[in-house]
């Protein structure tokens, strides 16, 4: 059954990775917002093309209520930040009992 501990914190470790990536995604696509971004730049799209799906539904949800402050990607942080300390962690905890690590 060790196997499955370890393939268990596997899977965490690479989430938690991930999970962080995509936070600095995120932090980066909101600051590159302050500036006027060229539209047309590669690492402009691949940024909109990364974290719109994300922000869009967020946007629906909450709408402009606070004016022209978007805090969809401060939500995505939250959100982030929540799965890397509760999801992660339970995976872990998880594969731990499977005798992993």
């Amino acid at each position: 059954m060790f196997v499955f501990g370890d393939l268990f914190i596997s899977v965490a470790t690479i989430l938690d990775y991930v999970l962080g990536l995509y936070k600095w995604v995120v932090i980066i696509a909101a600051l590159i917002t302050w500036v006027n971004p060229d539209p047309y730049n590669p690492i402009v799209r691949f940024l909109h093309a990364v974290t719109e799906p994300v922000f869009k539904p967020i946007r629906r949800i909450i709408g402009y209520r606070l004016g022209p402050i978007d805090i969809s990607p401060v939500i995505v942080i939250i959100v982030i930040i929540f799965l890397q300390s509760f999801l992660v962690r339970t995976i872990i905890k998880i594969g731990q009992q499977f005798g992993g690590g």
